[in-house]
């Protein structure tokens, strides 16, 4: 349980160390600073007004945009992972022979469930970045 206790805090103060991160992006176009992410739901918006001239760059931002969004899939994995691991907490320890519903399994499940899709995600958004840089080089 102690481990678990880490776990989930190492990973939200990583969370927030990212998140300041975004939010202090900066690209230097002509000699002027530019903010990339103006807001917090569209990332790279503050690129739209220089990328507009391109209609393939313009493409590749707006398929940037649509690939950061949150999905349906890692909701419900994080949503799962949560259950299960609340499960476990709400889980008396009679009846050890249960391998599906014991205690162990059911947090160590949920906080798999939660770290692949923590995991998932941020692949997916790591992945995603090539498309603003090749949207840029365009």
């Amino acid at each position: 349980m102690r481990n678990l206790s880490i776990l989930i805090l190492s990973v939200l103060l990583s969370a927030q160390i990212w998140a300041a991160e975004t939010c202090s992006r900066v690209a230097t176009i002509n000699y002027q600073e530019v903010l990339v992410d103006v807001s917090s739901s569209n990332r790279g918006e503050g690129l739209r007004y220089y990328l507009e001239k391109d209609q393939i760059a313009k493409e590749l931002l707006d398929e940037y945009q649509e690939n950061n969004r949150p999905t349906w899939k890692g909701a419900a994995m994080s949503t799962l992972g949560s259950a299960m691991i609340l499960g476990g907490l709400l889980r008396t320890n009679s009846g050890e022979n249960e391998t599906l519903t014991s205690r162990n399994f059911l947090f160590f499940g949920g906080a798999t469930l939660i770290g692949v899709s923590y995991l998932i995600s941020k692949t997916n958004q790591y992945n995603n970045e090539y498309l603003l840089s090749k949207s840029i080089e365009e």
